[in-house]
């Protein structure tokens, strides 16, 4: 138990760390595309204007709940905004000490899995079951908003990319602490 709950506290920290790397650096900006600094004050103002007595929210840009709506979001441009009343300074160690916790307890959680169903695996092979559901996973949370939400292409799969390397990096840690599989009988084929 003490092993299991070692390595999901190291796969969470391994987790945070290329959570970091990829958003708490330049490198987040890769995923993003810059409308400038007067197009983006220009909008900030109209967002504060028109979103601003709604609250934060996620709202889609036109509304397409009425016939207007639906016409005007047919005909484009579309935005879903992502809308936060207050703003917060980059970083934000809120995020950062919250994105931690949330990283530990979800390799707290594949820890668990792990030491159920690789039991009698070895690393490699426990670091491939990881990076296979962390494919299968996020592939479909991720790449799917491009295809049922026509978002942004190139945002999403900078998003995908980061989160298998990160479920990966937590998988290794994690893998590595298990107790270790048997050793396999002199001669016996290694799968």
């Amino acid at each position: 138990m003490t092993r299991i709950l070692l390595g999901g506290l190291l796969g969470g920290v391994a987790m945070w760390i290329v959570g970091f790397i990829f958003w708490g650096t330049p490198l987040s900006m890769l995923a993003t595309s810059n409308a400038g600094d007067s197009a983006s004050v220009a909008i900030q103002s109209v967002l504060a204007q028109h979103l601003g007595p709604n609250g934060t929210g996620a709202y889609p840009i036109p509304w397409p709940g009425t016939p207007l709506g639906t016409q005007a979001y047919g005909e484009g441009p579309i935005a879903l905004v992502l809308f936060n009343t207050n703003g917060y300074a980059l970083p934000d160690t809120g995020s950062l000490v919250g994105g931690l916790i949330l990283s530990v307890v979800c390799a707290l959680v594949l820890a668990f899995a792990l030491a159920r169903v690789t039991g009698g695996m070895r690393f490699a092979q426990r670091l491939t079951a990881v990076g296979l559901f962390a494919v299968a996973i996020t592939a479909y949370s991720q790449l799917g908003q491009p295809i049922f939400n026509h978002a942004p292409t190139g945002y999403f799969v900078y998003l995908w990319i980061s989160e298998i390397a990160g479920w990966l990096a937590a998988g290794a840690a994690i893998a590595w602490m298990l107790p270790k599989a048997p050793a396999a009988p002199a001669g016996a084929p290694l799968e």
